[in-house]
């Protein structure tokens, strides 16, 4: 949760260029850059996101393709008697 609070603050930080002159420090905000970054880390996440999807797919179909359709038919129709220790003591 705390990276989602980073990432504006790294994309603008990413946006600035710095130059010194002397004694002064200039720091200057370039938007094309900043939209740019903001864009690559989109195109990022929508390749990962689909990388993703793609291998679940993957995975999805391979299960499919071994398990098959399988049927599977159970008995439990059986009695078991048990013994009742509490009732043998109060006799």
């Amino acid at each position: 949760m705390r990276i989602l609070i980073a990432i504006p603050v790294l994309l603008a930080l990413g946006a600035c260029n710095v130059s010194k002159n002397g004694n002064a420090v200039t720091v200057q905000y370039d938007q094309n850059t900043a939209q740019n970054t903001a864009a690559d880390v989109g195109n990022t996440a929508q390749n990962i996101a689909a990388d993703i999807g793609n291998d679940v797919k993957a995975t999805g179909d391979k299960l499919q393709n071994k398990v098959g359709n399988t049927s599977v038919n159970v008995n439990v129709n059986r009695d078991e008697k048990t013994d009742n220790k509490t009732d043998k003591k109060e006799k």
